[in-house]
């Protein structure tokens, strides 16, 4: 399990005292930066429109049970759940119409946010991208320096079939940067979140956990 620092505060870090820069591709003497727009000078929370973020579902919309996964890309565990007991939820409860599933990004540091840009470029292919970035987490996670990681992330967009233009659009978004971090404030106060990956199902909050005992639990509320 991986804690998770106050949100307020995390917001804070993530969007205040300096900029974010996302190295472009080249060496790393001679590459290209940009920031993204607005980064330093992100509002308070309660000042963003978070409406323009899109909750990322998977099942049937009426299913009898709901549960919302909080998540880092960067978590190792949220990575060993996504690449082990995920695969049978979704078998066994996902895909038959029982569970309604939602992901919700949650952000620890520049890298996770920019893997969740990356995810969330394409929606439609969210679900397929995240599946990218968990599977090769061990590898775009520890490149290394700022340009490293960011070059194995445009790869897994290239390999979802991102277009490089729409990709760098995608990653530029400084509105869209600021409403996601508010967007996570909100959602994570609102339920209890401390710590990665966290679930929510049917409102009520529980940290991870083996697939036998979602089996379990899921089982009972049938």
């Amino acid at each position: 399990m991986t804690r998770i620092l106050t949100v307020a505060a995390l917001a804070l870090a993530l969007v205040a005292g300096g900029s974010w820069l996302f190295m472009s591709q080249g060496s790393s003497t001679n590459s290209t930066s940009f920031e993204l727009p607005g980064a330093a000078h992100a509002q308070e929370a309660g000042e963003v429109d978070t409406s323009q973020i899109v909750e990322m579902i998977m099942g049937a919309e009426d299913a009898p049970i709901e549960i919302i996964e909080y998540a880092s890309y960067t978590c190792p565990h949220c990575g060993n759940f996504h690449n082990g007991p995920f695969k049978d939820l979704k078998k066994d409860y996902i895909d038959t119409g029982k569970v309604k599933f939602i992901y919700r990004e949650v952000y620890f540091d520049k890298y996770g946010m920019w893997a969740s840009m990356i995810a969330r470029c394409e929606p439609t292919k969210f679900f397929g991208i995240t599946d990218l970035l968990y599977k090769g987490q061990q590898t775009w996670a520890r490149a290394g320096s700022d340009a490293a990681i960011a070059g194995e992330l445009r790869k897994i967009g290239a390999l979802a079939g991102i277009a490089p233009e729409q990709l760098e659009t995608c990653l530029s978004d400084g509105a869209k940067l600021q409403a996601l971090v508010a967007w996570y404030q909100e959602n994570a106060t609102a339920d209890g979140v401390r710590s990665t990956p966290s679930f929510v199902i049917d409102g009520e909050l529980f940290s991870n956990m083996d697939y036998s005992s979602f089996k379990e639990l899921l089982d009972g509320k049938l």
